[in-house]
């Protein structure tokens, strides 16, 4: 069987490669010098903030296991991660927009640094204190350098279908390419060089500060509001009005939290999916192989994106459709093929078949991530971007700690089960979404502010 992964893994790499040598001019989106300089700026930043969190991701749970943490104590510092993003991270947030963008992406380097360094102490209270500042810093990178990038690019004049190819480019490079190299530079350092499970974060940190240099260097400061001085209740409480005052962007949260929900239920479901009875499979060459598949995904999306005749909002209800239909096989299998009894070897047939199922759905994950970029660049307002997008983590984030907390509780086909459900349902608010998408946005808060002001002394 294990000639199955090189199969598996040639294949998508070959058909990434002829997706990307045979674009031709109706795939491609002409722009124009500035704009190159500008993207490619963006995009080096982007891919160095990408590797210091992949760096990280492999090597967190068997360190602590390696400072003699059992399976509950894990959980509780994953739980703390995920918690520290839903409560501290809307704060952060809701600052980026008040305090400036640039800011916070310099925030987020310092932040997750000072994690990094954490890792070298065995002691639990410090680890915990670490997985804080990761789930503040998770918060700012998700929202953070897409809200600068978004009001950069409209700054400096730069056609919105450009925007697309921004995007498309950042998840190819960010969550493929990066994410691939990241995997075998940081099996390098410990296997390899020998230097340790904690190598791999000293690596990170030297990225992001890389990174936080250039970003002093050559990128400039923009904000959401800074129109006038509001409070962060203020400005929550204008976010949660533009979120229920316009049906767009409530259906675009509610589609986002469904599918990163079953996207990160996923990515704690699959080892054991895959090794039901501890068959022996190669996890590092998996998780490249899933990375590959969403660099197909987001070379697929850049050729749609690059359609000016094919709308987002359209083809995103056939991804969410097959999503589903790809994390259902778990489930056909467990009652169409019988279970091996046979402790340990290599995947089973079951096995295999999950594993296809699986790539589709991080193709679709690739899909995913520049499309819904370019739906919250269109419908979410520019005046509070950061705090309205950390507004969308917090249901995710509440699901995925219960999905942690209870992780034993369910078989995992139910849980796949679940995840499929969840998926289906994001198709039909997509669909909902595309029904009236046509509709105008909601005014921008200043003008909301001056109507309200203005009715004050009537109300008086």
């Amino acid at each position: 069987m294990e000639l199955f992964y090189f199969v598996v893994f040639g294949a998508l790499g070959a058909v990434v490669a002829a997706l990307e040598l045979s674009k031709t001019s109706k795939d491609r989106i002409n722009t124009s010098p500035a704009f190159n300089s500008f993207k490619n700026n963006y995009l080096v930043v982007y891919s160095l903030m990408m590797a210091g969190d992949w760096l990280q991701g492999p090597y967190v749970y068997y360190l602590y296991s390696t400072y003699g943490f059992g399976k509950g104590e894990i959980g509780q510092l994953f739980i703390a991660g995920f918690g520290s993003s839903m409560l501290f991270g809307t704060i952060v947030g809701s600052l980026a927009d008040k305090q400036g963008r640039r800011r916070a992406c310099v925030t987020y380097c310092i932040t997750y640094i000072l994690s990094c360094i954490t890792k070298h102490s065995p002691e639990y209270k410090v680890l915990m204190i670490g997985r804080v500042l990761g789930g503040i810093a998770t918060s700012l990178l998700f929202s953070a350098f897409e809200s600068w990038l978004v009001a950069e690019h409209n700054k400096r004049g730069f056609e919105q279908q450009w925007l697309s190819l921004t995007f498309s480019k950042a998840i190819f490079l960010g969550n493929g390419l990066v994410a691939i190299l990241s995997g075998l530079f940081g099996n390098l350092l410990v296997d390899s060089f020998s230097l340790g499970p904690v190598a791999p974060f000293d690596a990170a940190a030297c990225f992001l500060a890389i990174g936080m240099a250039i970003i002093l260097s050559s990128w400039t400061e923009n904000f959401g509001d800074p129109s006038d001085n509001k409070d962060l209740l203020t400005q929550f409480r204008g976010a949660a009005v533009a979120i229920a005052s316009d049906e767009k962007i409530a259906l675009l949260g509610a589609i986002q939290s469904l599918f990163e929900g079953s996207m990160y239920t996923f990515v704690f479901l699959w080892t054991p999916s895959l090794s039901p009875n501890d068959e022996e499979i190669p996890h590092g060459f998996i998780f490249a192989t899933f990375m590959l598949a969403s660099m197909l995904g987001s070379s697929l999306a850049s050729r749609l994106m690059a359609r000016t005749t094919l709308r987002v909002e359209s083809y995103m209800q056939i991804v969410f459709v097959i999503s589903s239909a790809s994390l259902l096989l778990p489930i056909i299998t467990n009652f169409s093929v019988a279970p091996s009894k046979v402790k340990g070897g290599s995947i089973s047939f079951a096995g295999c078949l999950q594993l296809l199922g699986f790539c589709t759905f991080e193709a679709c994950v690739g899909i995913f991530w520049p499309s819904i970029m370019k739906m919250r660049s269109q419908y979410i307002p520019e005046e509070a971007r950061s705090t309205i997008m950390n507004f969308f983590r917090i249901p995710l984030n509440i699901f995925v700690c219960v999905v942690l907390y209870n992780v034993d509780a369910f078989p995992i086909p139910v849980m796949f089960g679940m995840c499929s459900i969840f998926l289906f349902v994001a198709s039909i608010l997509q669909r909902r979404l595309m029904a009236i998408s046509d509709k105008p946005k909601i005014e921008n808060w200043t003008a909301m502010k001056e109507r309200d002001t203005e009715a004050e002394p009537l109300n008086d």
